[in-house]
């Protein structure tokens, strides 16, 4: 086996350049490619004020993207404390043991083990242990700072969208059933699908109105999200994802729903009365139909 080993949340452009360099490394020598993954997240394992850190794909998703690219096995080890007190060399000599690691990638930040200093340390240590170590490059951003999973789950915390799937090398969805609300949309002319997450893990951009691709039923539309509070027409206790699609008027309740994100329109606002909210919803929808 070849071997990459790491979280990769979100399977974005970074991780991708370590997935192809693993996949050409194993048709080189005729051996196959392997990525060694974990689950939960380790900063929800070990970090107290991180227990509820969002993640940017699910344990599922990240699986099918791996194998999308063309990795022949994912494992998938179950991190717990008593995991994280493996050092280097004993992680190392696992990959080796037990699935027959013969080479390894180590990114530029790749630390592995609870004695790693950085991925010279770690590369050193499979050097020694008889692992033939490729090593990868960081991959910058547009502007200029390095791709990784936090600076992702920041931009879609802020709502930036745009830059997150640039990082990313995909649009960013979610994935959930569509549950009852309370028809408010409907009255106003502006019916939603009110969503219910299937990973509550899942981490949800920022609040405000998106323009968004919908897949449900079998169908692909555009539709305009709201997440957040509704603050014009609630106390605003809890957060709600909303779309209404365009163009577009049957049942789902407890069907499918995935929306894509493609642009943020506007941040989240209280309006002072209905038919101001109203007038809004209408402006956002003409913007949100000269982007497509």
């Amino acid at each position: 086996m070849v071997v990459a080993t790491g979280f990769f949340d979100g399977v974005h452009t970074g991780h991708r350049l370590v997935i192809r360099q693993l996949v050409e490394a194993a048709a080189v020598r005729g051996d196959e490619s392997m990525v060694v993954t974990f689950w939960p997240h380790p900063r929800n394992v070990l970090q107290k004020e991180a227990r509820s850190l969002r993640l940017l794909t699910t344990l599922a998703e990240k699986k099918r993207m791996l194998m999308d690219l063309g990795v022949d096995k994912v494992e998938v080890l179950r991190f717990t404390k008593d995991f994280s007190m493996m050092t280097t060399e004993e992680y190392l000599r696992m990959l080796i043991n037990d699935y027959g690691a013969s080479a390894i990638l180590v990114g530029y930040d790749n630390r592995m083990g609870c004695d790693a200093k950085d991925a010279d340390q770690v590369g050193r240590t499979a050097e020694m242990l008889g692992l033939e170590v490729i090593r990868t490059d960081m991959v910058p951003s547009s502007k200029g700072y390095a791709v990784s999973s936090t600076k992702i789950r920041q931009c879609l915390e802020e709502g930036d969208v745009e830059d997150a799937s640039a990082m990313l090398g995909y649009e960013y969805s979610l994935q959930g059933v569509v549950v009852a609300g309370n028809r408010l949309g409907r009255t106003l002319g502006f019916p939603t699908a009110n969503m219910q997450l299937y990973e509550p893990l899942k981490l949800v951009p920022g609040n405000g109105v998106y323009f968004v691709r919908v897949n449900t039923v079998g169908r692909s539309l555009y539709g305009m999200c709201n997440i957040g509070l509704r603050p014009t027409v609630s106390a605003g206790n809890s957060r709600t994802i909303e779309t209404n699609i365009f163009d577009f008027d049957e049942d789902i309740y407890g069907l499918d729903l995935e929306i894509t994100f493609i642009r943020k329109i506007r941040d989240e606002i209280r309006f002072a009365s209905l038919e101001d909210l109203k007038a809004q919803l209408a402006r956002d929808k003409c913007n949100c139909e000269s982007l497509h």
